[in-house]
């Protein structure tokens, strides 16, 4: 596989979370707002990141048997570091946040990246992997967002332009999350698959 479609796999393609259905709970917890996407989006793209880069580097030291705990203690170590950098530095992002920010621990597309691809391949293919899977996951949580908090809160980035009275209040409470998530996913499932079709059918034309 090239560099370029290791990066770029993770946008649409097989995107965490609107393709393989992983990380689902920051999903939809933190997509009431494009800034809280943007900021969850960009702390887990870190911690994919570099802990990527770090179990690749370590996968020929780690002993097997122990090497999700491993995982588990890299990760966690990177969660604290953008934790503290977050509430260092913006403390109003943090507790909006809250507890999604710790929680990025246990996330299944961070442990997912790790023992599917950093435990195999080499440091420069990890780190591609890791920021292409981050990328995917904010703009997921971004495209979540936006139709959120434009419908919901009339809206955009904290900046109201729609009337109170227009706004539709399910779409900022958990029932909303759920129906523009999946009105979300089936789309870009279906551009993904309306790609693939005439990939292939350009390879048979060949």
């Amino acid at each position: 596989m090239s560099k370029l479609k290791i990066l770029t796999k993770g946008f649409f393609k097989e995107n965490p979370s609107l393709i393989l259905v992983l990380g689902t709970c920051p999903t939809l917890a933190v997509t009431t707002s494009v800034n809280n996407a943007l900021g969850m989006g960009a702390a887990t793209t870190f911690v994919l990141l570099m802990s990527n880069i770090l179990i690749s580097a370590l996968k020929n030291v780690i002993p097997d048997k122990v090497r999700i705990p491993c995982y588990i203690v890299i990760i966690a170590t990177f969660v604290s570091m953008i934790d503290l950098l977050i509430q260092g530095f913006v403390p109003a992002l943090s507790a909006s946040l809250g507890v999604f920010i710790p929680l990025i621990v246990v996330n299944c597309i961070v442990l997912g990246r790790a023992e599917a691809f950093a435990n195999k391949n080499s440091v420069g293919d990890s780190a591609l992997d890791g920021l292409g899977m981050g990328v995917g996951f904010t703009i997921s949580l971004v495209l979540i967002a936006m139709v959120r908090e434009i419908l919901g809160a009339g809206s955009f980035m904290g900046h109201a332009f729609i009337p109170s009275d227009y706004n539709i209040l399910i779409f900022v409470l958990a029932p909303g999350a759920f129906l523009v998530f999946g009105f979300i996913m089936a789309l870009v499932r279906h551009l993904v698959n309306k790609i693939e079709e005439k990939r292939k059918a350009k390879c048979c034309v060949k």
